[in-house]
């Protein structure tokens, strides 16, 4: 079922400072999927190593079919697109090798396609533009769109392209981020 609110954090240099800040506010009983999508593809992942010291929710590596549940972090893999399609996960190749990747846009994109419930796109710390590019597709259609407070990033340069977009409902902190991700589960009734 894949109705309930799923929230995708997007970020990549200074992110963990947000994740971090942002999970350690956030109760383990929200009833929200959380999706940290790192951009960062050119080596592995720690993020489900690093994160558990700092929320109460079960963090996960994702793998293929992974079912999407409430209360949990997920974490992208390095050098892959992630999708969702029937309440699961599913890993790509990633289509963009060279460059800046696009794995935010890619996996907001899929939401789009794919999920039922509530959609709330977070874009935190890092360098470049992804996400940027699927935000007003996100509002469009009833979800929620938050840049980080760029004072508060240590790179604010993909927060500043989400803002930059238009698209964006709201720039808070990671903080501020958490209690507003509440307050959405809440009047969603999750």
């Amino acid at each position: 079922m894949n109705n309930f609110p799923i929230v995708c954090v997007g970020g990549s240099a200074g992110g963990l400072d947000a994740y971090i800040r942002l999970l350690q506010h956030l109760p383990a009983d929200t009833g929200v999927a959380i999706v940290i999508v790192n951009h960062i593809t050119s080596m592995p992942t720690h993020l489900h190593e690093v994160l558990p010291r700092f929320t109460a929710m079960p963090v996960h590596l994702i793998t293929e079919n992974l079912l999407i549940e409430t209360n949990r972090v997920f974490i992208i893999p390095a050098n892959r697109d992630l999708h969702v399609e029937n309440g699961d996960f599913h890993l790509k190749p990633i289509s963009k090798p060279r460059g800046w990747p696009d794995v935010i846009t890619v996996f907001l994109h899929s939401l789009m396609r794919y999920w039922d419930g509530k959609i709330i796109a977070v874009i935190v710390s890092g360098y470049d533009g992804d996400g940027a590019a699927a935000l007003c597709g996100i509002r469009e259609m009833g979800g929620t769109t938050i840049a980080q407070k760029l004072s508060t990033a240590s790179q604010p340069e993909m927060p500043e392209s989400a803002i930059a977009s238009g698209c964006i409902d709201l720039v808070l902190s990671p903080e501020d981020i958490a209690k507003e991700i509440v307050r959405i589960a809440l009047v969603e009734g999750y």
